[in-house]
This record gives structure tokens, sequence and C-alpha cells, in this order.
């Protein structure tokens, strides 16, 4: 008796930080467990090239996308360095709400500065991103660098010490889970109530 062949089949996976749709192909749902899925962002972003990836899991007939790392393309910061100014990098590891992150800010002064200019912008840069990843979900994180807002609020910030032409993130990474991903489920459902009561 022949045995029927199994079909890969096409699965449709939201990915609700992005408000977009993809398609994962596997035998079975789940097998969609921890793949990894690069969005590019430039669209999104107007212009700004920056990869998304996100990771799948998968619990019971439902398929979770998670946001995993966010990275600015080398090529987009070249250009926004212009000739007789400095730039500001870092690279460190804080912890979020729910997970340790590394988090690469990337400053550009309007001038050429002073090394002791230079690390006060850092170690000023570090103390308040640090403060602002703390009570913040991943997903929190994710949506605020893309839309700019700490990038904004930093840059005011940042500004009392020397005037920067340049605030960004060059690159948001979830490197390893804190609270188990149960906890995680109930907390994220007591935060959504929560806002509905307030709406």
């Amino acid at each position: 008796m022949a045995i029927a062949k199994r079909k890969k089949r096409f699965f449709n996976v939201e990915m609700p930080l992005i408000r977009k749709e993809t398609q994962l192909q596997a035998y079975e749902v789940k097998e969609l467990g921890n793949r990894f899925i690069k969005y590019d962002l430039t669209r999104i972003l107007k212009g700004k090239s920056a990869i998304l990836t996100f990771k799948t899991r998968v619990d019971g007939d439902e398929v979770h996308v998670l946001p995993m790392e966010i990275r600015i393309l080398p090529y987009y910061l070249r250009r926004m360095v212009r000739r007789g100014t400095n730039y500001v990098e870092d690279s460190f590891s804080t912890e979020g709400k729910f997970s340790q992150v590394r988090i690469k800010p990337f400053l550009v002064t309007r001038r050429k500065v002073s090394r002791a200019v230079r690390k006060a912008i850092r170690n000023k840069a570090k103390e308040e991103l640090v403060s602002w990843a703390k009570d913040l979900t991943d997903e929190k994180m994710f949506d605020e660098v893309m839309k700019g807002k700490i990038q904004k609020e930093l840059s005011l910030k940042l500004k009392k010490i020397y005037p920067l032409s340049l605030c960004e993130i060059r690159v948001l990474k979830v490197e390893k889970e804190i609270v188990p991903a149960k906890q995680k489920a109930s907390e994220k459902e007591k935060t959504l109530e929560t806002e509905e009561k307030k709406g």
C-alpha cells in the first residue's frame, strides 16, 4: 500500500508590532517554533535603513512572533556623519521588565568636541537608556525605538551637554529572557486589562 506524501503548507503569521502578516512553510503548526523572520523597515521608517528580526514561539495552535533585534544598517549611519563632527558610540547590556537587552546608541555632535565632552555624552546616554529600559516590555522598547520616541527624548537631555545632529539607537537586541514565558503572558494580560479600564 502506497504511503501518501506529506505536503508542506503555508501558515499565516501575524507580526503585531509592525501590523503586517507573513507566511511560513511547514508540515504542521508545531514545527513553526524557534524560527527567525527578518523584515526590512526602510519603507515603514521613511528611508531609514533598518532590519527587524523576530523569533517565533508556538503555544498550542497559535504562533506568537516576538521582536528580537532591530539594527540600523551601517551605510545609512555613514551617510549621516558629516565632516567636522564627532560621533559617539557605546554598547552595554541592561535589564528590561522581562529580559536582558543590549543597547548600542550612536550619537553625532554638530561640531568637533573634546574627549571629555564625548565621555560626558556617552555616560549620560547610558544612564538615561538604562533608566528607560528597566520598566518596559520588549515590545514597548522596540515600538519606541521604531517611532523615534526615545531618540527625541535622549537628544533633548543630551543637548544640555552638547547639541547633537543625530541621535540613534544603532542596535537593540534581546540577549536573554529573565521572566518565564507564562509569567510574561499573564503580566501582559494584566497590562492590557488596566489599559482598557483607563480607556
